[in-house]
């Protein structure tokens, strides 16, 4: 909630004339201003802002099982998908998490790229990534990620269930997370020990969002252009009047 008062003033400017004695003896007729400041008859008009979190469309009510309590809750949910509220624990969850994951993929995406096309590092570009050599096949890596992901997935959702239960590690027990709370574990995972406030954490799940849209967007211009973001976003600049997505769906 904002107030604002407004206040109504007169300045008046009167001239004056003054003396100036200089070293030669001279005098000289000198023009200064003295300026008086003097309030009118007051005039205040008052009157209040108040924006209400929760409302993602000014004048639509949000749900009632969304109070705006958590980060980056603005009463969107279409789907009534945050309806039970065990299942929007998951989700809180599952979109804290897959938001990081697309923060982490459009950077890796997108920063080859552009290190690539200005000469300094040569890799292949995101979608061409797959057809190079590695140290095991493709489908190797896949099962192998597939296993740990899983083995991943599980200890989370544990941690979600009974938070603090997968805190310690099943093999090297010396090691352990602090007790801190579900979806911000800490520790190793926080080496820079930034910490999890309320700004922090609108602002992690709006990026997180944003990157998620942003991932959808490289893909999908991939495929109707053939390119990346980076090389689309140069084709742009060389012709800003004629290349652009009106013509790329007209041809």
């Amino acid at each position: 909630m904002a107030a604002v008062t407004t206040q109504a003033s007169v300045t008046v400017f009167r001239p004056c004339a003054t003396k100036t004695q200089f070293l030669a003896g001279s005098s000289v007729g000198k023009l200064n201003r003295e300026v008086f400041v003097r309030q009118a008859a007051s005039s205040y008009k008052s009157f209040k802002v108040e924006a209400k979190k929760g409302e993602w469309l000014p004048g639509l009510a949000s749900p009632d099982y969304l109070s705006g309590s958590l980060p980056g809750d603005n009463g969107f949910d279409p789907l009534g998908l945050a309806e039970d509220p065990e299942n929007l624990k998951w989700f809180v969850q599952a979109e804290l998490v897959n938001g990081r994951w697309a923060m982490l993929g459009v950077a890796g995406m997108l920063l080859p790229e552009v290190l690539t096309s200005i000469g300094l590092i040569n890799v292949p570009k995101w979608y061409d990534a797959g057809k190079s050599e590695y140290f095991a096949s493709s489908s190797t890596l896949f099962v192998i990620e597939f296993i740990l992901f899983h083995y991943v997935e599980i200890r989370r959702w544990q941690d979600i269930k009974n938070p603090g239960s997968v805190n310690q590690d099943p093999i090297f027990k010396s090691y352990s997370l602090p007790p801190n709370e579900v979806g911000y574990p800490g520790g190793i995972f926080n080496p820079l020990n930034f910490a999890p406030t309320p700004e922090a954490k609108e602002k992690e799940i709006a990026n997180g969002r944003l990157a998620m849209l942003a991932f959808l967007g490289f893909v999908v211009q991939h495929n109707v252009t053939g390119k990346g973001a980076f090389d689309n976003l140069l084709q742009h600049l060389s012709d800003p009047w004629h290349n652009t997505i009106i013509q790329t769906f007209k041809n």
